[in-house]
């Protein structure tokens, strides 16, 4: 089984590829009933948690041989991240994610998946609170206090530091308008019938 491609990938941290790479390359070795013995389960689970597809994380890991699952500790840590996305556990995606030796092969993935969850629990905070108290922003983000109010105030945030209150700033909103050659003749037809 050749796996240069996902290395490679690894390599290159496009991590958004690996997860593609991953199931393709495993279908066409069960396709081929080869064995996957030295399949990079971790790895491919983790792929599908960096691109927050639970559902394939799941499916993977339901299907993983119970003697993988038992004689790999990394890959059941990987697993551990995912059942705390699944609950929503968000400080325990952290301390799952922290709280583990990980192989140099995939140490630079798993730091490349926290700072992806971290921009996306951000995200989502921007997008749900207008004010939030210092402590709920260093829960979600898996912070202490002091440098989630640095992010928070580097991402254009204010605080109210007697409150030890966030007030949040929601991004500008661009709108584009598209306009397509049918909708400009439409407008001229109208600016031409008016004018006549």
């Amino acid at each position: 089984m050749d796996l240069a491609a996902v290395h490679a990938a690894l390599a290159g941290k496009s991590y958004s590829s690996v997860a593609p790479l991953c199931d393709d390359l495993f279908l066409q070795a069960a396709s081929r009933g080869a064995a996957t013995d030295g399949w990079p389960y971790a790895v491919h689970l983790l792929a599908h948690l960096y691109l927050n597809d639970l559902n394939s994380a799941r499916f993977l890991w339901k299907s993983t041989p119970q003697e993988a699952k038992d004689a790999r500790p990394e890959l059941a840590a990987v697993w551990r991240i995912g059942q705390c996305l699944w609950n929503r556990d968000y400080a325990g995606v952290y301390a799952a994610a922290q709280g583990f030796e990980w192989s140099p092969e995939i140490a630079d993935f798993v730091a490349a998946f926290l700072e992806s969850y971290r921009k996306r629990i951000f995200q989502l905070l921007t997008s749900a609170y207008s004010t939030i108290s210092v402590a709920d922003v260093a829960h979600f983000m898996g912070m202490n206090e002091e440098d989630a109010t640095n992010y928070a105030m580097q991402n254009g945030w204010s605080l109210d530091a007697a409150a030890k209150m966030l007030t949040v700033v929601k991004p500008k909103v661009k709108t584009n308008q598209k306009l397509d050659a049918s909708k400009l003749q439409r407008l001229t037809e109208c600016v031409f019938h008016l004018e006549h």
